[in-house]
């Protein structure tokens, strides 16, 4: 994958300059007893594992960005979203298996790894910063390990049998004289986000060890999805303080996205040529494809740029060349655009694009590339959701 690659440096190029090579690594396993391909399952349009390959991604730490799985389906979509796979043996595949267990066999394939970040997909509120600042404390500090947490302000209780005599007692503070919130500095405690540490403290079968230090995150980053009872929480907050990805500034949309059995959906949908003028309202450009094989998009080009104001491109039987021509004259990065599509012809493009959508009703194959699938069919406003979208997280990027 271009994108995979573009996260990836050579091992000569740590040996060159003598620096370690840093992993980020992504646990997730296909057989999980609680919800059904958890890692995989669209949080808020996206994968909740894209969630965190993205921050990974974009942190741009990592001299590598994997996720270790047993299964063909996450296999696809941790390449979709720049991501190296490696294919997990049956040994480390099962139920009981550690973290710890399956770490240890990824550095065996992997020897020229010599800090993994174990990033857990079930965060989807991760973002660059975290992980950068987080890594300074090994590669600037010299520390050995270092791990997320969040403080709480929750006073705990000792746990007794309700039908003995046995009474609670307080844990964490003291009952006659209780602190205000205000005065309580609460407790830090590990919220699993991620877990940096040394290979070589890692071979000594510890995770968390040698000279450790945590990392504090704040609240409103520590999602963790540990049921489907999370999910629709999870949705509201990811959308509000998930990261989005880099700042869109340019969105590529393939007319045969918009259009329905032939009808100038695009033309007359009211909602969609909408969504297209507010983006434009937000400084982000939108450059319509049309395909030259298509007569009834090539038909309604002059009426399309008309009516939205947008520059109508034609492109060829491979759209990728016609595009990587537009973004080297504008000097963008794939990370910076936008790109919705629908059929097979588009796959390359959905899984480049920082941030790419197909409409509900597109084939399988389209919808596995894309980062986002619209709740809305063609010409039913899939244009006008995804625009959306775009814009919910625009404010939230901030360029790294």
């Amino acid at each position: 994958e271009l994108k995979g690659m573009k996260a990836t440096k050579s091992l000569s190029e740590d040996v060159v300059i003598g620096k370690r090579h840093v992993a980020a690594l992504i646990l997730a396993r296909g057989g999980s007893k609680g919800i059904p391909l958890k890692n995989i399952k669209p949080l808020a349009g996206v994968p909740l594992m894209g969630w965190v390959l993205r921050a990974a991604v974009d942190s741009e730490v990592f001299d590598s960005v994997w996720v270790s799985t047993d299964h063909a389906e996450i296999k696809k979509v941790a390449e979709a979203w720049g991501a190296q796979v490696h294919q997990r043996s049956p040994e480390v595949s099962r139920d009981s298996t550690s973290s710890l267990e399956t770490i240890q066999e990824f550095l065996e394939y992997h020897n020229e790894v010599d800090i993994v970040c174990n990033i857990q997909a079930t965060s989807p509120c991760l973002h660059p910063f975290d992980v950068k600042e987080a890594l300074k404390k090994i590669t600037e500090d010299g520390y050995d390990s270092v791990f997320s947490v969040v403080r709480r302000h929750q006073f705990r209780w000792k746990e007794v049998d309700e039908l003995s005599d046995e009474k609670t007692e307080a844990i964490n503070l003291d009952p006659a004289n209780r602190p205000r919130r205000q005065d309580w500095p609460g407790e830090l405690c590990e919220n699993g986000s991620f877990y940096f540490t040394t290979k070589d403290l890692i071979k000594t079968g510890q995770l968390q060890g040698g000279k450790s230090i945590y990392y504090e995150m704040l609240p409103e980053f520590s999602v963790d999805i540990d049921g489907d009872i999370d999910w629709p929480v999870a949705e509201q907050r990811v959308l509000r303080y998930g990261y989005p990805g880099k700042v869109v500034r340019l969105l590529f949309c393939n007319v045969s996205a918009c259009l329905a059995e032939g009808i100038n959906a695009l033309s007359s949908n009211t909602r969609n040529t909408s969504a297209i003028h507010m983006l434009q309202e937000k400084q982000v450009e939108v450059i319509l494809l049309t395909s030259s094989d298509d007569a009834v998009a090539q038909s309604l080009a002059a009426k399309l740029q008309k009516r939205t104001g947008c520059q109508v491109m034609e492109v060829g039987k491979k759209p990728l060349n016609d595009l990587q021509e537009v973004m080297k004259n504008k000097s963008l990065d794939w990370k910076h655009v936008a790109f919705m599509g629908f059929d097979q012809a588009d796959e390359k493009l959905l899984k480049l694009a920082g941030l790419s959508a197909v409409p509900g009703d597109a084939p399988e194959l389209a919808s596995k590339a894309a980062k986002y699938i619209c709740p809305l069919s063609r010409g039913s406003g899939a244009v006008w959701d995804f625009a959306e979208l775009i814009l919910l997280q625009k404010p939230m990027a901030k360029p790294q």
